[in-house]
């Protein structure tokens, strides 16, 4: 089978589950038509009407989302997201330093920008959540890549300037500690928000990719030392007797936390050059990971994460093994909701084996519901389009 036809047969496994439903692309384009005019945000899990996730529409998922449209060769409409990302980094109701928010209110955004929340009834009082009000340094590399894709793609300076005042706010992580690399950011509200001092393997994945594309599109040489040092921690969390990358480290930013997460096996893989000494990581995630025709979250197990199956399927389709990225094309094709979007998980609650960050006694899980990040994935896969690089291929 040529790489051509496996390629053409990937896509057509995206469009064409076993109920009728539009194409990946499509059905982000409909969303994006559904909601008010101008500068958006989406809803991260459009069926939630109470709680945490109610109207939350999160960085990261608007990012991935804006980031596929341009995939999907429909930069209009990822304008719009990336509009949305100017305007709340110029009209935060405090920051004003460059950092975008872990999350907002779905909708038309203008100044004021409204962050997402809801009324508890037992304390008579409007609560936001407290993840969704920091800012976490890998929503920022996100952030960054979304608008990098938009300056490529309209060469309107806006979108750079949106990147590099991201950028500002960005370096101040930097961290010496151990294998060096980037802090998490922050978490809570202002003025005094929590300094989180892990560090996130996934999250200098993302950061040496966002540096590394700055770098690139500016032709200013000084955003390369950055992504050395973000790439840097990425290597170094490599465990070779696992043949895996540990998730990042513990709380002091020095000590290595090997749980093992499928985002920290398969995004170096998609955002960093040179890797192929760093191969065996996918085929540890297929066994240690490996679940209904997909992947789980982490080592946690119990269910299919859709998001990270269809971030496996890209990552099959640009190293040219189409059987591969076609069977887990198959797998995410199951996930798809009534509407042409994709639930998060195949089951009730998904473990990650990880806690809130709001509420250390209860797990961070996914969630059988319409999830915007599984359908931007969705669509890259579909695309065979690299969000890291801005094209059909991988780093070099």
């Amino acid at each position: 089978m040529t790489l051509l036809f496996c390629l053409l047969a990937l896509g057509s496994l995206f469009a064409t589950p076993a109920i009728a439903a539009p194409a990946p692309c499509a059905a982000l384009q409909a969303l994006v038509d559904a909601a008010p005019a101008g500068p958006i945000f989406l809803a991260s899990y459009s069926g939630e009407r109470s709680g945490a996730l109610n109207n939350a529409a999160f960085l990261y998922d608007n990012a991935v989302a804006a980031v596929a449209l341009v995939g999907c060769g429909d930069v209009p409409r990822a304008r719009r997201l990336g509009d949305a990302m100017l305007v709340a980094q110029a009209h935060d109701r405090y920051w004003h330093d460059g950092r975008l928010r872990n999350g907002y209110a779905a909708g038309a955004v203008s100044a004021p920008v409204k962050l997402a929340g809801w009324w508890d009834d037992r304390e008579k009082s409007w609560v936001e959540d407290r993840y969704q009000v920091g800012s976490d340094t890998g929503n920022m590399a996100w952030a960054m890549l979304a608008l990098l894709a938009l300056d490529r793609a309209t060469n309107d300076p806006r979108y750079r300037a949106g990147a590099l005042r991201l950028v500002a706010w960005t370096l101040r992580w930097r961290s010496a500690r151990g294998a060096g690399g980037f802090s998490g950011g922050t978490f809570a509200h202002e003025p005094s928000p929590e300094i989180l001092t892990w560090k996130s393997t996934e999250h200098n994945a993302d950061l040496a990719a966002a540096f590394g594309a700055l770098a690139e599109t500016t032709g200013d040489a000084r955003w390369r030392a950055p992504a050395r040092a973000a790439a840097d921690f990425v290597r170094a969390a490599w465990l070779p007797a696992c043949g895996c990358f540990a998730v990042g480290s513990g709380l002091d930013g020095v000590t290595p936390n090997p749980f093992v997460a499928l985002d920290a096996q398969i995004l170096p893989l998609l955002a960093l050059p040179d890797m192929a000494s760093y191969a065996a990581a996918l085929a540890t995630a297929r066994v240690r990971l490996g679940q209904s025709g997909g992947f789980t979250y982490s080592e946690a197990r119990e269910g299919l994460w859709t998001e990270g199956t269809a971030q496996t399927a890209l990552l099959a389709a640009l190293l040219g093994r189409g059987d591969e990225a076609a069977a887990l094309a198959r797998a995410v094709a199951t996930m798809r909701t009534p509407d042409g979007g994709y639930y998060a998980a195949d089951r009730a609650a998904l473990p990650t084996g990880f806690m809130l960050q709001t509420d250390p006694t209860k797990p961070r899980e996914y969630f059988h519901i319409p999830a915007l990040a599984a359908l931007g994935w969705a669509a890259l896969a579909a695309r065979r389009f690299n969000p890291f690089t801005g094209t059909h291929a991988l780093p070099r």
